[in-house]
């Protein structure tokens, strides 16, 4: 059984964008009274993760997409469409709330137009929402007092959040793009760093993890260490070795960090314990 006043983490999926062996990078961060779906990875495969993680679908209220590239933001139009219904007949108390940057907020609703039920796409504003949020902007998700921050991103726009949790820990994550330095303000110190580690270093001329504006698990265990973070959380990698995938990330980021660190795998859950 699980504490249910302990927040923890679900990664619903932990790949790239081309991943085939896991599903691209999602979570669930459930606070003892609430939580908060960030991303929806590539497809419908979503509702499956969530089937699978048991989390029900009327539990889920709010969401944050991080920016509009397709392994991050198609799983919220799936969303839209399972959950609207939901709300119609009663099954989800409502309303289900996306929050992210202006430029999610028009991908999202140019694609919904284009290619949800029309009954669905006019709940947005009614049921749906598509709430836009601005860099340093904190909005009060349930138990959580989460900041939204943008990243810095040279090519999309992008924003990751810090959030506050009930018992005064912090965690923060940082996207799916190399640490910059606006980003500190937020990142340094918590207590839970969630970062992005496209491959080992070892492995960077077989993956271009920079020439795709990636880091590696070694970039990643420098970052931490630096800012002074106690718990490293490494994702969105590339999907070849996932049975050594735990062992050889969290040992190439030790190199460096000498804090915890977790490799999670899809659907693995972990409670923010102190």
């Amino acid at each position: 059984m699980t504490d249910q006043n302990t927040s923890r983490v679900t990664m619903l999926g932990t790949g790239n964008a081309m991943c085939v062996n896991c599903y691209n990078t999602c979570f669930y961060l459930r606070s003892p009274r609430g939580g908060m779906l960030v991303d929806g990875g590539g497809g419908n495969g979503i509702l499956q993760q969530l089937l699978k993680a048991k989390i029900p679908f009327e539990h889920i209220r709010h969401m944050f997409v991080t920016h509009s590239h397709t392994d991050h933001i198609m799983g919220a139009i799936w969303m839209m469409r399972k959950i609207s219904p939901l709300i119609f007949k009663g099954k989800h108390k409502g309303p289900f709330t996306i929050y992210c940057n202006d430029e999610v907020k028009h991908a999202l609703y140019t694609m919904g137009q284009l290619m949800i039920p029309d009954k669905i796409f006019n709940s947005i504003g009614q049921t749906i929402f598509l709430q836009e949020v601005h860099d340093s902007e904190q909005v009060e998700i349930d138990d959580m007092q989460v900041t939204f921050f943008d990243i810095g991103s040279t090519r999309f726009k992008q924003y990751g959040f810090s959030a506050e949790l009930p018992d005064g820990q912090r965690l923060v994550c940082l996207g799916d793009e190399p640490y910059s330095v606006q980003s500190e303000p937020y990142a340094r110190g918590c207590d839970w760093l969630m970062c992005e580690a496209f491959c080992l270093y070892k492995d960077r001329f077989a993956f271009n993890p920079y020439e795709k504006n990636h880091s590696t698990a070694l970039d990643a265990g420098m970052l931490a260490q630096d800012l002074g973070v106690k718990n490293l959380v490494l994702y969105h990698t590339e999907d070849t070795h996932l049975d050594t995938r735990a062992a050889t990330y969290s040992a190439e980021a030790a190199q460096y960090f000498k804090g915890n660190i977790l490799v999670p795998a899809d659907l693995e859950s972990f409670p923010l314990t102190r």
